[in-house]
């Protein structure tokens, strides 16, 4: 059974030439490796050995370094949006939030999860994780947005991450 599961995954061949650059540990500074080529989500494409260059992922991820921080989600009230307890977002304090971002906002001096959306009137509301209007009321006034999630890293495989 172990050949048959193998032979099943192995979609492309791998050209050695560049194999032996993926082997090798990357250099943060230097930035990850990039594939010209992409991968299929669906039907295998097949394997293109051009490395097309090498990404930073502060340079890809981080617009403005100054006022990014990260942040650990907890709970799973915004799993049908993709994310879920543990994921690692990427959030920008510098950028201006629009209709549809998703913001970290606080309420009554707590950190909270909001969708940016418009009201009939077209005034700026943010909604909770339900997509339900935040109730009104005196902790409503105080709400401000604190930052615009520009990225969620979201882990694949199981087990929780410990950090």
């Amino acid at each position: 059974m172990g050949a048959a599961l193998t032979e099943s995954l192995s979609c492309t061949a791998l050209h050695p030439t560049w194999l032996t650059d993926l082997e090798t540990a990357p250099s943060p500074a230097e930035g990850w490796p990039l594939l010209a080529t992409p991968v299929s989500a669906g039907f295998p494409t097949p394997a293109d050995d051009t490395l097309e260059r090498r990404l930073s992922l502060d340079e890809h991820l981080i617009r403005h370094p100054e006022a990014t921080f990260l942040m650990r989600v907890q709970g799973n009230e915004l799993r049908e949006q993709g994310i879920q307890d543990g994921d690692l977002l990427i959030v920008d304090r510098a950028a201006a939030p629009s209709t549809g971002s998703l913001v970290v906002a606080v309420r009554a001096e707590q950190f909270c999860l909001a969708r940016v959306g418009r009201d009939a009137q077209g005034q700026r509301v943010l909604h909770a994780a339900q997509n339900a209007p935040l109730e009104p009321g005196p902790a409503a006034a105080t709400l401000t947005v604190w930052g615009v999630v520009r990225w969620n890293i979201h882990r694949l495989w199981p087990g929780r991450l410990s950090s």
